[in-house]
C-alpha cells in the first residue's frame, strides 16, 4: 500500500531485454546494462546458512492463545530486519498457482501485444522499465508491468481494464485478497509498537492511498555477473507485498552491511516495510536496501 502522498514518477521507454534476448544470439551483455557501478562482492555466501529472514504464521498472529509471541516476532522482524517471510496467510495456494502461471503468459504475449501496454510519455504505469530519466542510463536486466489497482478512478484506462480475461480478473481478485493480508499486518504491527491500530491504519484508509502492482520478468543473461536485475533500492510506500513466481533465490537484502540471498518458501509472500512506515514511527521500523527477482510487486 502506498500511503497519502505518495511520488509520481516518470520513465523513459526503453527496449524490451526479453525480446532482445529472443530476437537475437547474445554472448556478451550490451555495455548499457554492464554495472561496474555495483560491488558485486559484498553478497554473503555463507550468511543465509547462519541466519535466514524471519518467518511469521498467520494463522498464528491470529490466534488470541499464539498471537502475544506472535507479535514479539513480527516486532523483531521489521525492527531489526524490515523483511519476514509470512506463511499460513489464509490465500489458497492453487489461486496462487493460478497467479503465477497467468503472469508468466503476459509476458510471453507476442511483443505487438504488450506494445498496447508500453508506458506512455511522462508515465511510470505500463510495460517497460522504472525511472529511466536519460539516454545514457545504465539498465537493470529485466523488464516490468506497473499499474495502479485501487482506487479503481486512479487507474490507467489503457492498462487494467484492457488486460486480457481471465487474467484481469486474477489480478482483481488478487489484488482483493492481498489487501485484506495487508489490512490485518497493519493491525498486528500497530499492537507490535503499542499504539492503537486505527493511528496506523489512517495512512492507509485516506482517499490519497493508492494500492499498485508490479510484475518484473528477468530474462536469461549470458553474463549474470555483469548485470543488476532491480537497481538497490527501498521502497518508498508503506507496505510491500511480494509473490515469487519461481523457486531461484534472486532476492537479497542488505543486513550488516552484507547482501543476503533469501530462500523462498513455498506459497510465502515476503513482506517488507516501506519508507512510509519508517518516517512515520521514527525509524522504530528500519527500512533495508533490496535486490528483487522474478516476482510480483503488491504494493498494498
Amino acid at each position: 500500500m502506498e500511503a497519502k502522498g505518495a511520488a509520481q514518477w516518470s520513465s523513459i521507454l526503453v527496449p524490451s531485454v526479453q525480446e532482445m534476448v529472443k530476437e537475437k544470439t547474445i554472448t556478451t551483455v550490451p555495455p548499457r546494462y554492464v554495472r561496474s557501478d555495483q560491488d558485486k562482492t559484498e553478497v554473503d555466501d555463507d550468511f543465509d546458512v547462519k541466519i535466514e529472514i524471519p518467518i511469521i504464521d498467520m494463522k498464528r498472529l491470529c490466534s488470541s492463545t499464539t498471537m502475544d509471541s506472535e507479535v514479539e516476532k513480527l516486532d523483531f522482524a521489521c525492527k531489526e530486519w524490515g523483511f519476514f517471510q509470512l506463511v499460513n496467510h489464509g490465500i489458497d495456494s492453487s489461486f496462487l498457482d493460478k497467479v503465477k502461471s497467468e503472469i508468466q503468459d503476459f509476458f510471453n504475449l507476442p511483443m505487438e501485444e504488450k506494445k498496447k501496454f508500453w508506458q506512455r510519455p511522462d508515465e511510470i504505469e505500463g510495460f517497460g522499465q522504472a525511472f529511466v530519466v536519460s539516454g545514457d542510463q545504465k539498465l537493470d536486466w529485466a523488464d516490468l508491468f506497473f499499474h495502479t489497482v485501487q482506487p479503481v478512478e486512479l487507474r490507467k484506462p489503457h492498462l487494467f481494464p484492457k488486460l486480457p480475461l481471465p487474467f484481469r480478473d486474477t489480478l482483481e481478485m488478487y489484488s482483493s485478497e492481498v489487501q485484506s493480508v495487508a489490512k490485518i499486518l497493519i493491525a498486528k504491527m500497530a499492537r507490535a509498537l503499542e499504539i492503537k491500530p486505527e493511528e496506523l491504519e489512517k495512512l492507509f484508509d485516506d482517499v490519497d492511498s493508492v494500492q499498485s502492482m508490479r510484475m518484473n520478468y528477468y530474462p536469461p543473461c549470458p553474463q549474470p555477473d555483469q548485470v543488476i536485475g532491480l537497481t538497490p533500492h527501498s521502497d518508498s510506500v508503506g507496505l510491500t507485498v511480494l509473490m515469487q513466481v519461481n523457486d531461484v533465490e534472486g532476492l537479497q537484502i542488505k543486513k550488516d552491511g552484507k547482501w543476503v540471498p533469501v530462500k523462498p518458501l513455498p506459497n510465502a509472500f515476503i513482506v517488507n516495510i516501506g519508507d512510509v512506515l519508517e518516517v512515520k514511527f521514527n525509524q522504530i521500523h528500519r527500512v533495508v536496501d533490496h535486490c528483487n527477482f522474478i516476482m510480483t510487486f503488491v504494493w498494498a
